[in-house]
């Protein structure tokens, strides 16, 4: 019989904080009212995969692991570069030229052994990402391109997994959660439209990044991945599905624009 304890993704109903280590590490989380004990042992059970380990997925995988989710992928086919470490918090030059994927993934094993990361390094696309992403409770895309981010959703939608969505351009960044596999939720494509399908969109390297602002974005779409998990469970479960939160860096400045499901939409307007 597995044991519980060292794995809790066999039962989603098994209390993973029998084990007094376990307690201890998430005290702070289980006596916040909004959390508490149930909604640990559910991101205990929980199986986020994450497109991307740069500067928006670095950050967001050192939270989702620091909250606790028991199963991570991380998809990413890139190597770690010099470049990156002005931002990718989770790398250091002992990584460089390693694979993004695993090098983040050793990271997670090292920080809690008792989560089960599995690293990919393989280019998402439109051909494998139902495969890639199936079995994934849901999705946390921190990707630098639009092909990708619309074949990810595309995905999402059509497995009926939840999506956080988090995107970075300059000093404006972009955070929201899509479940457009529900009749009155849209995708990340009403929000984008189908103009972006190719590669051709600008890019960090060109057009320069602040490592704080990044962390900031992967922080916050860490945060709205643990309001998918926690749903139905405790009062922090409310994934605000289509609510788009708009950061501009420079004044500073958050704004919420409300995303309308798009009946012509290519992926869920059927939905």
């Amino acid at each position: 019989m597995t044991d519980p304890i060292t794995d809790p993704l066999t039962d989603p109903m098994t209390d993973p904080l029998a084990d007094p280590h376990r307690l201890e590490r998430f005290a702070r989380h289980i006596v916040l009212p909004e959390i508490g004990g149930a909604g640990q042992a559910r991101l205990a059970a929980a199986h986020v995969a994450v497109i991307g380990a740069g500067g928006i997925g670095s950050p967001a995988i050192q939270y989702l692991a620091a909250a606790g989710f028991g199963r991570i992928t991380i998809i990413d086919d890139d190597a770690v570069e010099a470049s990156n470490l002005q931002r990718q918090t989770i790398f250091t030059e002992r990584d460089l030229g390693k694979p993004k994927a695993e090098a983040a993934a050793a990271w997670v094993r090292r920080f809690d052994p008792a989560l089960v990361v599995t690293p990919v390094a393989q280019l998402i696309t439109p051909a494998n990402a139902g495969a890639l992403l199936a079995g994934a409770d849901q999705v946390l895309d921190g990707c630098d391109n639009f092909a990708t981010r619309l074949a990810v959703s595309d995905a999402c939608t059509a497995l009926g997994t939840p999506l956080t969505s988090a995107a970075v351009g300059r000093f404006q960044a972009q955070i929201a959660n899509f479940a457009g596999h529900l009749p009155d939720q849209p995708c990340y494509r009403c929000w984008v439209g189908d103009a972006f399908d190719a590669e051709d969109c600008d890019t960090c390297a060109a057009d320069g990044v602040l490592g704080a602002f990044t962390g900031m974005a992967g922080s916050m779409g860490a945060m709205m991945a643990v309001r998918i998990a926690l749903a139905g469970i405790s009062a922090l479960g409310d994934p605000q599905y289509g609510q788009l939160q708009l950061f501009d860096g420079l004044k500073p400045a958050l704004r919420t624009i409300a995303v309308m499901k798009d009946p012509g939409c290519a992926a869920c307007g059927g939905a």
